[in-house]
């Protein structure tokens, strides 16, 4: 799993918001992914959708530089990732 711990409960979390950044590419992935974060309260998740396989592996190593929890990152088909994020810090 691409070198980002995951951890084993991500797939009873319901998020509390989603963005889809289908069409973005790093690091624009990252910085709407952080913004969004940024806006909810510490414990909320948030599920980001991407098509750009780099943010796939780049987003959450940059969250967990952040001191995020990365919930899930998966491949829902050929083309898109979901990346679920646990808000942790301000």
């Amino acid at each position: 799993m691409m070198g980002v711990t995951v951890a084993d409960t991500a797939k009873d979390v319901i998020a509390h918001r989603k963005i889809d950044l289908k069409g973005e590419v790093c690091p624009y992935t990252f910085v709407k992914s952080k913004l969004a974060l940024e806006d909810m309260e510490v414990g909320e998740v948030l599920e980001v959708v991407v098509d750009h396989e780099p943010a796939a592996e780049n987003v959450p190593k940059s969250m967990k530089n952040e001191g995020q929890t990365v919930l899930a990152v998966e491949k829902i088909n050929d083309a898109e990732w979901k990346m679920v994020f646990k808000k942790e810090t301000d």
